[in-house]
């Protein structure tokens, strides 16, 4: 668990059970200003965030122990006005709306950019983020979703296939190429 005092920046809580991602994110978002506690587990989300008290948080929708979802609605009844963005590499509609529903302010699909990150938590509280002014290409989200499932499966082919109901072989040719832009 990394943590910086609240004193240096703005608090922000970082829940994210990707600890390669959640160190790069944790770095980032402290060069931005924010003085953040990063965690990598819902318990440790919820014992932090009741000492903590974040004015701002980013959340992983789904954690090895729990929903992130759970948490959101948490920190939200913990502190009216914190200010959380959801993010997710499991991104549909329904999750997004009930991100929403729960009080984050902006649903995000992994990787995402840092800057659309700073934005949706910087901006103005009583509206909402702009767009990012260069969203990933349809080609790129379908690329990072395969490269997403593939690595959960432990980099196994068939069994990505399978679970992407593709063939396998073509699933071969879209890993075998450079990602898209």
């Amino acid at each position: 668990m990394a943590s910086v005092p609240e004193t240096e920046g703005r608090p922000l809580l970082l829940v994210d059970d990707d600890a390669p991602f959640r160190q790069r994110l944790s770095v980032l978002l402290s060069r931005k200003g924010f003085a953040v506690t990063s965690v990598g587990s819902l318990q440790e989300a919820r014992v932090e965030a009741a000492r903590l008290k974040p004015a701002h948080a980013v959340v992983d929708m789904r954690l090895e122990d729990g929903n992130g979802l759970d948490l959101v609605a948490e920190l939200r009844a913990m502190s009216p006005d914190v200010r959380v963005v959801m993010l997710t590499g499991y991104g549909n509609l329904a999750t997004a709306v009930a991100a929403v529903k729960a009080g984050a302010i902006d649903y995000l699909a992994k990787p995402a950019d840092p800057e659309d990150i700073v934005r949706a938590l910087s901006a103005d509280g009583s509206s909402r983020p702009e767009a990012p002014p260069e969203p990933m290409s349809a080609d790129r989200v379908r690329w990072e979703h395969i490269q997403r499932v593939y690595e959960l499966c432990d980099r196994n082919v068939s069994e990505t296939a399978r679970r992407l109901k593709m063939h396998r072989r073509t699933l071969q040719r879209i890993l075998a190429k450079r990602s898209p832009k």
